[in-house]
């Protein structure tokens, strides 16, 4: 009996400690966008995705130069999040033809390497056990 109750001890602690690890949520500011026009796009990425196809990607209407979006159930680990002020509404980064962006960006931890794209190491935060929320300049 003793066993049976400390097996299942262990399992609820298990159970809850998957479903915990999986309510986490992300939500993500940006703060200083130039205009209400368009919207801001964001883009959740981990390590192995980063810059590629996103774990999730969400828009928001920009109001008093603010936008907000929220990730829901997040696992614990490392992301970055890159977001775009999207100011034609055409739902892409615009370029300039050298290659430079035309539209303002942002990344998670507001360490931007303005020579080159974002790195994931300069971007990367982590979850771990409870809510993140982080403020994104352009």
């Amino acid at each position: 009996m003793k066993f049976l109750t400390i097996s299942l001890l262990i399992i609820v602690f298990f159970v809850t400690e998957k479903l915990t690890a999986q309510n986490n949520k992300i939500t993500a500011i940006v703060i200083n966008a130039t205009s209400d026009a368009g919207k801001v796009s964001y883009a959740l990425y981990d390590k192995e995705n980063f810059r590629k196809e996103p774990i999730e990607a969400k828009s928001s209407v920009i109001k008093e130069g603010k936008s907000i979006v929220v990730f829901n159930n997040v696992p614990k680990g490392e992301y970055a999040v890159i977001c775009f002020h999207d100011k034609n509404d055409n739902d892409k980064m615009d370029f300039q033809p050298n290659g430079m962006p035309i539209e303002d960006y942002g990344v998670s931890t507001n360490n931007i390497n303005r020579f080159g794209p974002p790195e994931f190491e300069d971007a990367k935060f982590s979850v771990v056990d409870k809510n993140v929320s982080l403020e994104i300049k352009f």
